[in-house]
């Protein structure tokens, strides 16, 4: 691939297939040839997995935006006497979960929310078992391992009994992989002190992965993480991995800095991170089979040129993000799936419509 010498010993290792360095990591992260890096993470992914890119028809179900977390990078929570803040009744999450249901190729739903004040474990709980008693035929991915923290703390539950009744009555199948930002003690106590915390994060997708509920991983970059924090990151989740194989996909989150407390102290991260970020991601995260490029964060193009880049996950048609363009995200609120399977085919891949386990429910050759 004809890294430059500097670069040779890690070109050789990830030929041979050999573990990468948290050194590696680094001085990876200082390098400047975009398009050796490119070639590498691709080269690993055709490896990995082939040719397929994951995608899923799916609607976004976000259940109140009131949150006691307070964290400086999110433009979403609001107090509850806030303007723009909401709480859905059951009846309003069902009412969108119906519209969307006029999808017919609509295969699942991905609920996260705010941490509220004021309502319970129970209140949760009964509008998702609602949501999945009136549509049992749609998977549930939902929660953060935050929430689930949450959930655990304001309930007297541990974190396993609260993954068993979300399971159990609530048609859990999955956890959405936000809420992990960087897992960084430093990080954390300065940016989003008021909630889980890494360890507490990683300790509910360990629970989860032990009771046979896979889970996705994220990292949120660009605002005051450093660069080494990144590499501990990735490194703190392959470790996970490692012990309990329950990650599906890796998630990398540019952070979006509009209306966020940070605000125009941290500049958006620019393409070339991006790329960067994801090939290193693809790289360090050996024993990931999926890496995603998000994008509603991303941007369609820049998700698109990311699929060179190690990612064979594009997420889903989503049906009204509100989180992310709370922030300042300009990709569109949703992706019809025409949209989507003409993107993978441009970049000469594979479309696969999955559900939330990434098992395939038909593939467009």
């Amino acid at each position: 691939m004809l890294a430059s010498e500097e670069y040779r010993d890690i070109e050789e290792k990830i030929q041979r297939g050999e573990r990468l360095t948290r050194e590696d990591g680094v001085r990876l992260f200082h390098c400047s040839d975009i398009a050796w890096l490119g070639a590498m993470a691709d080269m690993v992914r055709k490896r990995k997995c082939g040719d397929i890119v994951y995608y899923n028809v799916n609607c976004h179900v976000n259940l109140t935006n009131i949150c006691t977390s307070h964290c400086k990078f999110c433009a979403f929570g609001r107090d509850c006497n806030e303007k723009g803040a909401y709480e859905m009744t059951k009846e309003q999450a069902l009412a969108l979960v119906a519209e969307a249901m006029h999808d017919p190729n609509l295969a699942g739903l991905h609920v996260v929310s705010g941490l509220h004040p004021t309502w319970s474990f129970d209140h949760y709980l009964g509008i998702v078992k609602a949501i999945h008693e009136t549509y049992p035929q749609l998977y549930m991915k939902g929660f953060t391992g935050v929430e689930i923290t949450h959930f655990a703390q304001i309930s007297g539950l541990s974190v396993e009994e609260v993954l068993i009744r979300l399971r159990d009555e609530g048609g859990l199948q999955a956890i959405a992989g936000g809420g992990a930002e960087i897992l960084a003690d430093r990080v954390r106590d300065e940016l989003c002190p008021n909630k889980a915390t890494a360890d507490e994060w990683l300790e509910v997708a360990r629970t989860a992965h032990k009771l046979g509920i896979k889970s996705n991983a994220s990292m949120l970059y660009g605002h005051i993480e450093t660069l080494e924090e990144r590499v501990d990151h990735l490194l703190r989740l392959r470790d996970l991995q490692d012990e309990t194989g329950g990650f599906q996909t890796f998630i990398c989150f540019p952070f979006l800095p509009k209306n966020t407390e940070l605000g125009q102290s941290v500049k958006q991260t620019s393409v070339w991170d991006d790329l960067r970020t994801m090939a290193i991601s693809r790289l360090m995260l050996d024993n990931f089979t999926n890496i995603k490029a998000y994008w509603v964060m991303l941007t369609v193009p820049v998700a698109q040129v990311a699929l060179g880049f190690g990612a064979n996950d594009i997420d889903g048609t989503v049906h009204k993000e509100t989180i992310l363009h709370d922030a300042g995200a300009t990709s569109p609120t949703a992706l019809s799936e025409d949209n989507i399977i003409r993107i993978i085919r441009e970049a000469g891949r594979i479309p696969a419509a999955c559900d939330c386990n990434f098992n395939i429910l038909r593939t467009f050759d």
